[in-house]
């Protein structure tokens, strides 16, 4: 077993309270009236939202010779748009074809988590998913599929209620063997018991 600690990205130290009072700021700039506790609330969830938590990526020996499909599906996926601030959410499905090591199962979620934490674009989630899981893992193919629904799409704007927007990232075997395409496709659609 190997494992590798997933940190936070180093960055700009977090100032709490000058969180609150700009957010206080910007809702009174707005003309919003709240009780002197909201600024603090706000500022506070959107700490959460941006720190992701740590977890040791664990990683085995590929001692059986696995070379099937290795696929999550619907791991729950919840950002932030880095245009509008706006929440978007939904299901990534994650799966590579494994060479020397497997991946811990948990752990595919917890690499969602992971990139999801910062504010985003949905194109450069599903990327930074793919290429991070190739770097670390080196399997023979990495697919993610993410399909989310965007608040600034569906509560402002255009108000396209129930829209989603599908992305997907195929690398390796995933990207150039027709068949395990099709094979990673169709299980994220559900066709592992169908």
């Amino acid at each position: 077993m190997t494992a590798l600690r997933v940190v936070p990205e180093p960055g700009a130290e977090v100032d709490l309270a000058g969180a609150e009072k700009a957010a206080g700021e910007f809702l009174t700039a707005l003309g919003v009236t709240v009780d002197d506790a909201t600024p603090g609330r706000m500022a506070r969830a959107y700490h959460e939202l941006f720190t992701p938590r740590e977890f040791d990526l664990t990683t085995f020996p590929n001692d059986e010779g696995y070379d099937e499909l290795v696929l999550a599906r619907s791991i729950p996926v919840r950002s932030v748009c880095e245009h509008h601030l706006l929440p978007f959410t939904g299901i990534a499905h994650v799966g590579y074809l494994p060479s020397e090591r497997i991946l811990g199962l948990s752990k595919l979620a917890r690499i969602v988590e992971y990139f999801a934490c910062r504010p985003q674009v949905q194109e450069r989630l599903t990327k930074q998913v793919a290429d991070w899981l190739a770097e670390q893992l080196q399997p023979k193919g990495v697919g993610v599929v993410i399909e989310a629904e965007h608040s600034c799409m569906t509560q402002r704007g255009v108000r396209a209620l129930g829209a989603t927007t599908v992305t997907s990232t195929m690398l390796g075997a995933l990207r150039e063997d027709p068949r395990s395409r099709q094979e990673f496709f169709s299980l994220t659609q559900g066709g592992a018991g169908q």
